[in-house]
């Protein structure tokens, strides 16, 4: 696909803040006349938000894992070909809250029983190899992130898993940055609200080579 764009995704395990940064992030970029589109996941268009629904819904308790995993990769399709292939074509930045590592992380080191090597093969299918080119990982201790997640409101069926569910998630987390360190970049969560979107501005000014 050719592409003048620049994708750049946004990853962290539960109460990280990326939501909120990667929000503050695209006010910033359009304040300076970039051309941004934010996006998340799953969702992000029509059919996906429908998709995120089924996924986020408490009755549906009785998901299998792998229903649950190709949820996620039909979503991820829609996402890829409506919403950021086309974006990028036109010389977007396209920031997206959560994409394919979520899945290896929570899916794959959280869970541990499904094989990486199968989600890698899925979500290459789903979207069409198609990778960030920044991905930002709001690193947080655990306990500390799940504090935060208590006090921030509503709670759904994939926020409702064990301490040691999240410590793999995370764990998972810093091993996909470790191998591929030209892609990521790690973001010390824990300080203020401030310092944290003044690093997340400076990686991605640096990124676009206008810092």
């Amino acid at each position: 696909m050719e592409k003048s764009g620049i994708f750049i995704s946004f990853e962290g395990s539960e109460g990280c803040g990326k939501s909120t940064q990667i929000q503050h992030l695209a006010d910033y970029l359009i304040k300076m006349q970039h051309k941004v589109i934010l996006t998340r996941e799953p969702g992000g268009t029509v059919i996906g938000e429908q998709i995120r629904m089924i996924l986020a819904n408490q009755a549906n308790s009785m998901m299998q894992l792998r229903t649950e995993i190709l949820l996620f990769q039909a979503s991820r399709a829609q996402l890829v070909e409506e919403l950021i292939k086309p974006h990028l074509a036109h010389g977007y930045i396209v920031l997206c809250d959560r994409y394919a590592d979520s899945t290896i992380a929570y899916q794959g080191y959280g869970y541990q029983n499904i094989e990486l090597d199968q989600l890698h093969s899925l979500i290459s299918f789903a979207t069409d190899g198609l990778k960030p080119d920044l991905t930002i990982l709001l690193d947080l201790d655990v306990e500390i992130g799940l504090q935060r997640r208590e006090h921030g409101g509503q709670v759904n069926r994939l926020d409702t898993y064990e301490l040691e569910f999240y410590r793999r998630v995370r764990a998972g987390y810093l091993e996909m940055a470790r191998q591929e360190p030209a892609r990521w970049v790690i973001v010390d969560a824990a300080r203020p609200f401030s310092q944290v979107q003044n690093d997340v501005r400076q990686i991605v000014l640096q990124r676009l080579g206008t810092s």
